[in-house]
């Protein structure tokens, strides 16, 4: 599973002018996409990494600040770019791989004491957030992902 995690002070996610989650205090967004053969380990790993990353202000962690992590699914990030101009979604997992994955990763970050706000699983949704710092890091559960 992939995350990219971005320290914001406010956050929310609408779908169609609703208004689905938002948070007016410091937080996390968490863009959430998983591959095929991503499993439940990858969504509880992930979900304690979301938890225990510690990018709030004072080295702290959302468990650690009791700051809330709006949790959007995102199957763009396993896009490719690298031939030619238009992206290919192929390392994307279908949605009925992704979606248990992405609901685990949000049952998980409950589980760590986490409250969180989600966003609507393959819906055309307007996230909105103000990056604190900026700070936006990306996640992998494969190790060497991110590495050439």
């Amino acid at each position: 599973m992939r995350a990219v995690v971005q320290r914001a002070s406010r956050a929310s996610v609408s779908v169609a002018g609703e208004l689905l989650a938002q948070f007016d205090e410091p937080c996390l967004v968490a863009l959430v996409g998983a591959t095929h053969d991503d499993t439940s380990d990858d969504a509880r790993a992930t979900a304690r990494k979301i938890a225990h990353l510690r990018v709030l202000r004072d080295e702290r962690s959302a468990v650690d600040a009791d700051a809330p992590v709006l949790v959007i699914s995102q199957f763009t990030l396993y896009g490719d770019v690298r031939k030619g101009r238009r992206p290919t979604w192929n390392a994307a997992a279908k949605g009925h791989v992704a979606q248990p994955l992405v609901d685990e990763v949000i049952t998980a970050l409950r589980g760590e004491g986490v409250r969180v706000g989600t966003g609507s699983f393959g819906a055309d949704m307007a996230v909105e957030l103000v990056n604190d710092g900026p700070v936006t890091l990306l996640y992998d559960t494969r190790p060497g992902s991110g590495e050439r």
